[in-house]
C-alpha cells in the first residue's frame, strides 16, 4: 500500500528546501506535497514514488514524522463534499492527520487521506 508522511518542521524559511533537497540527493520522486505552518510549527504532507527512501530520509535526518496508509476518496466538488466525509470520519471516531488534494475532474475531487484508523476509514472513503 502506498504510504504518505507528514512531516513536522519549524516554522520558518527553508524548511521545505531543506526537506526537497534531502529527498532528492537520496534519489526519492516526491509524488504530492503540501504543507501549512502556524506560530512556530509548520508540516509538510507527501507521498512519494519510494516509500522505504522516503522513510530512511526522515528517520536518518532526525525529522519529526507520522507515516500511514495513503487512503484515496473522491469527493464531489461542491459546498459541502468534503464537509460530509469529515463529518463521517469524525462520527466512525477516525482522526484525519493529513490530506492531499491530488485533482479535479469533471464534478469530482480526489484527495489522499492518511488517518489513525484505516480499517475504519475505508469504507467510507471508497463508498464515494
Amino acid at each position: 500500500m502506498p504510504r504518505q508522511f507528514v512531516v513536522q518542521v519549524t516554522n520558518k524559511p527553508g524548511q521545505m528546501a531543506r526537506l526537497a533537497e534531502a529527498m532528492a540527493a537520496a534519489g526519492v520522486d516526491l509524488r504530492a506535497i503540501g504543507g501549512g505552518g502556524l506560530g512556530e510549527v509548520g508540516h509538510f504532507i507527501m507521498t512519494t514514488a519510494d516509500d522505504d527512501g522516503a522513510r530512511k530520509v526522515l528517520e536518518d535526518g532526525g525529522w519529526t514524522f507520522l507515516e500511514g496508509e495513503s487512503l484515496l476518496a473522491e469527493v464531489d466538488d461542491r459546498p459541502g463534499g468534503m464537509a460530509r466525509i469529515a463529518r463521517e470520519l469524525s462520527d466512525a471516531g477516525v482522526n484525519v492527520l493529513g490530506h492531499l488534494f491530488l485533482g479535479r475532474w469533471s464534478d469530482r475531487a480526489t484527495f489522499a487521506f492518511v488517518v489513525d484508523d484505516p480499517d475504519k476509514a475505508r469504507p467510507i472513503l471508497e463508498r464515494r
